[in-house]
């Protein structure tokens, strides 16, 4: 396509790209201040019955989905697309040009240029310039012509690459993103301690999703401050497959469990009416946990045990602190007695002795995600940062040295550089005055 084309004119624009970006800093800060995926009923609450019909129109509660956010993207994909493909065909010109070809009289033009005359002979002259030059790192490339001879150098040449190193990235991100959203999922489940799921809660389908595996809490534990508050919590999990525990693992808040490219974030909890109630024969040593329904009679029917919890303290937040505990066994009266959450109590009867431990249960809330454009994403992040510093930290520098043919010949020093021409300033001082060997 001609670049005079009035479309391909558009796509290739620097004010496409700027419209792009600023709209989408712009819907970025409204989508932040915005909560997301609220009801109608709660927009028109807040904002008034005419907003929250807007807000549906434009799908502003779903703001990052909607057609027109994605259409934004889309567009700037393109225009990233377009614009590389107009521009870098020169800048590949650049970086592949025959520097030795470039005249005399440009280099005599140039800002950056010395010129004097050498005491040594021709060959002497140029063998000492190639050797200085290379201890400082600049390769050179040379040229006789009738009127001398030409020597060049360069460092940074792929500098100018930098900013379509940054498009690619952009480009890169948006396809990880993609992949993510088409094959990716966001959830939740809800497992009580000694229970086991295989399927988590689509927020976005709205539907349970299997998840290939099953998933089993063991054991949750939570830890308060002195003020009854939550301090931290976590659960012991394990992975089955095929009736096989293949994975286990504790989890809590800020390390997951990550399994099968899944991760399992430790979200929240929720108090059980139901106890888990630990009874251990001290005498043959079986042990034998309860789920024990509150007020509700449980048996342990191999050791001739009744038992269950027939009260409880609680505090504000619903934490269970106390447990009243009713026990009989086949030759005693029934016992009844008070035991602290997470403690123990033993209990003596005429054939054994028996240990109880005894906790309220809690399900534990778990945040499934799976990102499968994640690595893309950071190959991506990585690019950019590749990119931005290649674009802003170098540039392309050139030297260029031009020995006049003759008995004391002449030197011609000349530079340039693309960026940072303050620094490059002072770098082709330093390597002009140890060529000069008069200073």
């Amino acid at each position: 396509m001609k670049k005079s084309n009035p479309l391909w004119s558009f796509f290739a624009s620097v004010k496409l790209a700027l419209f792009t970006l600023v709209t989408l800093a712009i819907t970025s800060i409204i989508g932040t201040i915005i909560p997301q995926k609220k009801t109608f009923i709660e927009y028109a609450d807040q904002y008034g019955k005419s907003t929250a019909k807007l807000f549906e129109i434009l799908n502003i509660g779903d703001m990052y989905n909607s057609w027109w956010f994605l259409a934004l993207l889309c567009l700037l994909s393109i225009n990233l697309i377009i614009c590389s493909f107009d521009r870098f065909p020169n800048v590949w010109k650049q970086i592949k040009a025959d520097n030795l070809a470039t005249p005399l009289k440009r280099l005599e033009r140039m800002n950056q240029k010395v010129t004097w005359t050498s005491k040594l002979s021709m060959q002497e002259t140029l063998d000492d310039l190639k050797k200085k030059m290379h201890a400082k790192g600049w390769k050179t490339q040379s040229k006789e012509s009738e009127e001398g001879t030409f020597l060049f150098s360069q460092k940074g040449a792929w500098s100018r690459t930098g900013v379509y190193i940054v498009h690619t990235s952009i480009l890169v991100i948006f396809v990880g993103a993609i992949i993510g959203a088409l094959y990716g999922f966001k959830g939740g489940m809800s497992i009580p301690e000694g229970s086991a799921s295989d399927r988590i809660w689509s927020f976005s389908q709205e539907k349970y999703l299997p998840l290939g595996f099953t998933v089993r809490c063991d054991k949750f534990e939570i830890e308060y401050y002195r003020n009854g508050m939550p301090k931290d919590y976590r659960s012991d999990l394990t992975v089955l497959k095929d009736g096989k525990e293949v994975y286990r693992t504790p989890i809590e808040v800020n390390s997951p469990m990550i399994y099968k490219g899944i991760t399992f974030y430790q979200s929240s909890y929720e108090g059980s009416s139901n106890f888990i109630l630990n009874v251990t024969n001290l005498e043959t040593g079986k042990k034998q946990q309860f789920n024990v329904p509150f007020q509700k009679q449980t048996a342990w029917q191999e050791e001739g045990l009744r038992f269950g919890i027939i009260n409880a303290e609680a505090t504000r937040q619903q934490r269970i602190t106390r447990m009243k505990i009713w026990f009989k066994d086949e030759f005693s009266e029934p016992s009844v007695f008070w035991m602290d959450a997470g403690k123990s109590a033993t209990i003596e009867r005429q054939k054994a002795k028996y240990r109880f431990e005894a906790k309220q249960m809690y399900s534990t809330g778990l945040q499934v995600a799976k990102d499968p454009g994640v690595w893309t994403v950071y190959i991506g992040c990585t690019l950019m940062l590749l990119g931005l510093y290649v674009a802003f930290f170098l540039s392309h520098r050139r030297v260029w040295l031009f020995v006049e043919n003759s008995k004391k010949p002449t030197v011609l020093i000349a530079g340039s550089a693309n960026k940072n021409r303050v620094g490059f300033e002072r770098q082709f001082k330093d390597l002009s005055s140890i060529l000069n060997p008069g200073n």
